[in-house]
């Protein structure tokens, strides 16, 4: 059985810094592109950011780009989101996901497989 089990959440003043984690297990990690997808409160979900497997390209949603950091490990089977300069627009639930395309597909289609497990809240409030 797949699964992703995202952590480090949390409630931080604008400008602060998170860095969210993704333990995967029930499938070979090494052989998936990954993204982080996150959905806001009353919103549909919003692509952030994807790595391809071997970890050696990464794509980020303009809204991002600068301020967050993907990265892997694929001996641990382990995805991470690195967030700095956090503003309240970027409170959410975040999600990893596997892709079902490409990584370099995310910007302009639908790329990841349906959200699974419960996420981590990130919360950005002065």
């Amino acid at each position: 059985e797949v699964q992703l089990v995202e952590s480090g959440g949390g409630m931080v003043q604008p400008g602060g810094s998170l860095r969210l984690s993704c333990a995967a297990s029930g499938f070979t990690f090494s052989n998936y592109d990954m993204s982080w997808v996150r959905q806001a409160p009353g919103k549909g979900p919003e692509w952030v950011s994807g790595i391809n497997l071997r970890g050696d390209s990464t794509f980020y949603a303009d809204s991002v780009k600068g301020r967050f950091t993907v990265s892997r490990d694929n001996a641990n089977h382990t995805l991470w989101l690195q967030m700095n300069s956090l503003k309240p627009e970027d409170t959410a639930v975040y999600h990893c996901t596997r892709n079902a395309l490409p990584v370099d597909f995310c910007s302009v289609t639908n790329c990841y497989e349906a959200l699974r497990g419960q996420g981590t809240q990130v919360t950005v409030s002065s």
